[in-house]
């Protein structure tokens, strides 16, 4: 890989962190000074990681002839996995 390439995929992971951090709630947890609940944000953009790679495997489920079956089920199985994780974020889990 090229050093421009490299580069570039720094700054795509960078800009995908940051907009998970906003989405996660981190501008509530600075406007209203909870740095103790700062866990949350990093889970949130976990969680939202987890969601990217099985809409990735769905994505290539799409654009795959050989194994769509396989990235198929990969997906959503990893969707499954973010859903059970949002849930349990949330404790609405049994």
């Amino acid at each position: 890989m090229q050093k421009s390439g490299v580069i570039l995929t720094g700054i795509k992971f960078a800009y995908l962190i940051v907009f998970f951090a906003l989405l996660s709630g981190v501008f509530y947890l600075i406007i209203e000074q909870q740095a103790e609940a700062f866990s949350e944000v990093v889970y949130g953009v976990l969680i939202l990681f987890v969601g990217l790679a099985g809409a990735l495997c769905l994505y290539k489920a799409s654009t795959s002839e050989k194994r769509q079956k396989i990235y198929m089920i990969a997906g959503f199985a990893i969707l499954t996995v973010a859903l059970f994780l949002v849930f349990s974020i949330s404790g609405r889990l049994i």
